[in-house]
């Protein structure tokens, strides 16, 4: 009973936040984050892609990454069904999985990183974005009641940590999206040099973060020398 309501919680947070994804505010940041998505996959290589979240943006996929599965919960767009804490692939089955913004709106965040590192093959690259809501940004969104309350408070330097217990080496990380949900048309004309400069120079204060992490391949560690090992030969003679 408890893992249905859990089951229904998770949806119900991922629908609220896919219905704020399509307003105005919210393409705004997709449109910005499809950007950053789009130059992070330019460095992945592979065949296939699974993406899990409330967001969904057209991204501009490389050659080599055809197979897309959208998988989570029942939202337009998904065609596998699944809770965050139990995914229907096989250990290694991905060449990328992207999180797109949902660790923040997740009930179990670590379970749900976990499935997606498990799903990643060595090798392979894990893409998470996420909103920032300290930030100014974050802020007006919340005065003015648009955006769904994020269940968790999520930094890039704390994913950092959870992604390197998992096996994972950060490689990149890029923010966007400085200028804020402003209702006016014209202010938001007017703040793109600042956009496109903020952006350029990776300052402090953006709406969303990206990370893009490698997972580590194990190698075969040599076993140290035993004195057993070391000892001289000695002829044993036979019986007659």
């Amino acid at each position: 009973m408890h893992f249905l309501e859990s089951e229904q919680d998770m949806a119900g947070s991922m629908q609220r936040a896919a219905n704020w994804f399509e307003s105005a505010a919210g393409r705004r940041l997709l449109a910005c984050e499809q950007d950053l998505l789009d130059r992070e996959l330019a460095s992945c290589l592979g065949r296939v892609l699974l993406h899990f979240g409330p967001a969904i943006t057209s991204m501009q996929l490389p050659a080599g990454l055809c197979d897309v599965v959208r998988l989570g919960p029942a939202l337009p767009g998904v065609v596998l069904y699944c809770t965050e804490s139990a995914w229907p692939v096989r250990e290694q089955a991905a060449d990328v999985v992207v999180l797109q913004h949902a660790l923040e709106f997740a009930t179990c965040p670590h379970a749900l990183l976990r499935e997606a590192a498990r799903a990643v093959r060595p090798g392979g690259h894990l893409l998470v974005s996420l909103l920032q809501p300290w930030t100014l940004w974050g802020v007006i969104n919340r005065l003015r009641d648009d955006l769904p309350e994020c269940r968790q408070r999520i930094t890039p330097a704390r994913l950092a940590d959870w992604l390197s217990l998992l096996g994972f080496a950060v490689e990149n990380r890029q923010t966007g999206c400085y200028c804020p949900p402003l209702s006016s048309a014209r202010a938001v004309t007017a703040l793109q040099r600042l956009e496109q400069g903020a952006s350029r120079l990776q300052l402090p204060g953006s709406g969303l973060c990206l990370l893009r992490a490698r997972k580590l391949m194990t190698g075969l560690r040599p076993l140290p020398d035993s004195p057993r090992m070391l000892a001289p030969l000695q002829i044993v003679p036979l019986a007659n």
